[in-house]
């Protein structure tokens, strides 16, 4: 089966941005939708705010820019009228590129090699903010009301991401914004959010063995029989402080009947290691009458009579000697939406925080969706391009190779991705380039 290229990648976004509603009633459409959306992304894809400033001047004097080759973009519209079209576009407009890719990965059999334990794909949930201001607010936004009257304004999101505990990136999936839902009387928050992601998007990511991990804010039992209720099973970190009726039974079992423990010596770096569970199974999550009953481990890891490491989960799936090292694994990766996702998209040269246009409806929440299918472009490349993933592998960091890009097509105008992909590649001397 034949991979994805490029400019194939575009052109299904092109065609996806195409069909966006233009609230333009006359015929003052010198840039079309899909030009307009193209020109945004390709700020984000460059990971350069200056990128169309730049490719504007590069069109005016050599007569073609990056942009058109590259992202194929007519002509070059201005930063605040792409801004104005944009605003009233709905992020749920880019979920179909978002679908494309995932099932481009799919084919391609990658997904499969982010299978853990008992065969099951995980699927980690987290909420993140990614605007706030005191005072650039929107009808969209969410809002902290300090004690002292000042009035914070913010916009967060789900950003669902597929892990592997040894995987070292994580594929984005179709985000999940919280934002005022009408008829709701209550602020929206990030468990509501998790809810509708889970209700909307559940059917089409399920495989029939998928696993949602999720912080302790998930680990009550409405959400976890949503999970269940959804063909999902999950793995949440579970603390003692929040759940003081599990921990209360955990207290009370029998150890070596109904509380199992199991020590195993692991050698991790070259350093022993003592690994201690424990765990229990069908214990009540929730205090009454038709509680959900849950399975829960712990564990403890030890070197040199130092702690290095201590947490709690709880799963519906059935614990047992063979498989609780792996339900930790498993639980453990969570932290790979923080690190391999949101830390890179706020601190790896995406900067999911700054603030490229606020708009009053959904400008904000659309860029941050554009930002988002940037990064899933560039984990896509990384899994079926081998010139990119070369490229990437040899120079030392993600922000390294953007400045290339950025610098690159600055000055120069290439015709294609691949002839800026063989240009570096040659400038590196690696892959059929390397020196002799």
């Amino acid at each position: 089966m034949s991979l994805k290229r490029f400019d194939q990648l575009v052109g299904e976004l092109r065609s996806t941005l195409a069909g966006l509603s233009d609230k333009r009633t006359r015929n003052n459409t010198q840039y079309s939708m899909e030009t307009i959306g193209l020109s945004a992304f390709a700020v984000f894809f460059t990971q350069c705010p200056s990128f169309l400033a730049y490719q504007k001047a590069m069109e005016k004097n050599k007569g073609q820019s990056n942009a058109q080759t590259l992202f194929q973009i007519e002509t070059t519209p201005t930063d605040n009228h792409v801004r104005d079209m944009l605003d009233p576009v709905e992020p749920k407009a880019l979920f179909p590129v978002y679908d494309s890719i995932y099932e481009a990965f799919e084919e391609q059999g990658i997904l499969n090699t982010f299978r853990s334990v008992n065969d099951t794909r995980l699927i980690a949930l987290d909420g993140t903010w990614y605007f706030s201001s005191d005072k650039v607010h929107c009808e969209n936004c969410l809002h902290i009301e300090h004690k002292t009257g000042q009035i914070t304004y913010y916009h967060s999101a789900i950003t669902p991401v597929i892990v592997g505990p040894d995987k070292p990136y994580a594929i984005p999936l179709r985000p999940e914004f919280i934002v005022p839902q009408d008829g709701d009387t209550k602020q929206d928050c990030e468990i509501k959010a998790g809810k509708r992601w889970l209700d909307k998007n559940g059917a089409f990511y399920n495989t029939g063995n998928d696993t949602i991990l999720g912080d302790d804010l998930y680990a009550h039992q409405p959400f976890c029989r949503r999970a269940l209720i959804n063909n999902y099973h999950f793995i949440f970190t579970c603390k003692p402080d929040s759940h003081k009726t599990l921990y209360r039974w955990v207290n009370l079992l029998e150890p070596g009947e109904d509380l199992h423990t199991l020590k195993v010596r692991v050698k991790n770096k070259n350093k022993w290691e003592h690994h201690i569970y424990r765990y229990a199974n069908a214990v009540p999550l929730a205090e009454g009458e038709g509680a959900l009953k849950v399975n829960w481990c712990e564990v403890t890891i030890t070197s040199k009579g130092k702690q290095l490491y201590h947490n709690t989960f709880i799963s519906d799936f059935k614990i047992t000697d063979d498989n609780v090292a792996g339900i930790v694994i498993a639980g453990r990766a969570r932290w790979k939406i923080e690190n391999e996702n949101n830390n890179t998209l706020k601190t790896k040269g995406y900067h999911l925080k700054h603030n490229f246009g606020h708009g009053k409806k959904h400008l904000s929440s659309l860029l941050a969706t554009m930002n988002i299918l940037a990064f899933l472009f560039h984990s896509f490349l990384t899994f079926c391009d081998d010139s990119y993933r070369l490229i990437r592998d040899t120079l030392p960091t993600r922000k390294i190779f953007f400045e290339h890009i950025r610098a690159l097509t600055h000055y120069m105008r290439f015709a294609s991705w691949e002839a800026m992909m063989d240009f570096m590649m040659r400038g590196l001397e690696i892959g059929p380039y390397e020196a002799t």
